[in-house]
C-alpha cells in the first residue's frame, strides 16, 4: 500500500511538472509566424529507357548484334555504358513481349542515364538511325537534391525571422529566441520527377537528314518547397 501511495505521489509530481511547463510556455509573451520558400533546379540525371526487339527490323536483325551497334554508338558519343548504362529485368520483358509460339522475338529493355537534355536529343536521334525507335523518358532527377533543401530550409528560418521582426517592430517589441520549430517541409510533395516538353521520339533522324538541327529540348524544372512554423519570444 506504501509503495502504491508512493508512485501516486511521483506520478502526481510529474503531471503538475509538465502543467506548470505548459503554462509557463502559454504564458510567455511570443509570436508566430509561418513561412515558407520554393526554387526550381534543372535536372542533371535524365533516365531513358530503351527497349530493343527483333520486330523493329522484321527479324533481319538480332537483338545481339543491336545491342554492339547501340553500344558502340552511345561510345563514339562520349557517354560512359559501362556505368550508365544497365540492362533491365529480362525475363519480364519476355513475359511482356511473347509473341505467336512459332514467331517468338527476343526483347531487351535497358535504362540510360545522361546529364542533359541536349544529350537526350543526340541518344534518340542515334538510336532511330540503328532502327531501334521504342525510347521513352522514364524520370529526371538533380543529383545533389539533399544539399539543395538543407540550404532552402536555412534561407527559409531566416524569412520567419525577418517576418516576425516586421509584426513586433511597429509594437515596440523585440524578437528573442525561437522556442518552437515546426518543419512543415514533409507534408510538401516535392517535383522529384520531372517531366519532358516537346520530345519526340520518332522523326529526328528525318530531320538530320534534311540538315536541320533537333530542336533544343527542354524539361520541366524540379521544384522543390520548404516551410516551417516558428514561435519567438517578445522582449
Amino acid at each position: 500500500m506504501k509503495n502504491l501511495l508512493t508512485s501516486i505521489f511521483i506520478l502526481f509530481i510529474c503531471v503538475e511538472q509538465n502543467f506548470a511547463q505548459t503554462k509557463n510556455f502559454i504564458d510567455q509573451p511570443y509570436i508566430e509566424t509561418r513561412a515558407k520558400l520554393d526554387t526550381l533546379i534543372t535536372p542533371d540525371r535524365i533516365y531513358l529507357n530503351i527497349i530493343i526487339t527483333e520486330k523493329d527490323t522484321k527479324g533481319k536483325i538480332s537483338v545481339e548484334a543491336l545491342e554492339s551497334k547501340m553500344e558502340s554508338k552511345f561510345k563514339s558519343m562520349g557517354i560512359d555504358t559501362e556505368n550508365n548504362l544497365t540492362l533491365n529485368d529480362l525475363a519480364s520483358n519476355f513475359k511482356k513481349y511473347f509473341l505467336k509460339q512459332q514467331d517468338v522475338l527476343k526483347v531487351k529493355s535497358y535504362t540510360l542515364m545522361i546529364g542533359d537534355a541536349v544529350t537526350a536529343g543526340k541518344v534518340i536521334i542515334a538510336l532511330e538511325e540503328l532502327d531501334i525507335s521504342n525510347v521513352s523518358i522514364d524520370r529526371t532527377e538533380f543529383s545533389k537534391i539533399d544539399d539543395l533543401k538543407l540550404q532552402l530550409k536555412s534561407k527559409v528560418m531566416l524569412k520567419a525571422k525577418k517576418q516576425a521582426d516586421a509584426l513586433s517592430q511597429p509594437l515596440g517589441q523585440k524578437v528573442g529566441k525561437a522556442i518552437f520549430i515546426s518543419d512543415l517541409s514533409n507534408n510538401i510533395r516535392n517535383s522529384l520527377q520531372g517531366r519532358v516538353s516537346g520530345v519526340q521520339i520518332r522523326g529526328y533522324s528525318a530531320m538530320k537528314e534534311n540538315n536541320i538541327a533537333p530542336a533544343n529540348i527542354q524539361f520541366e524544372k524540379i521544384k522543390i518547397e520548404s516551410e516551417v512554423n516558428v514561435m519567438f519570444m517578445l522582449e
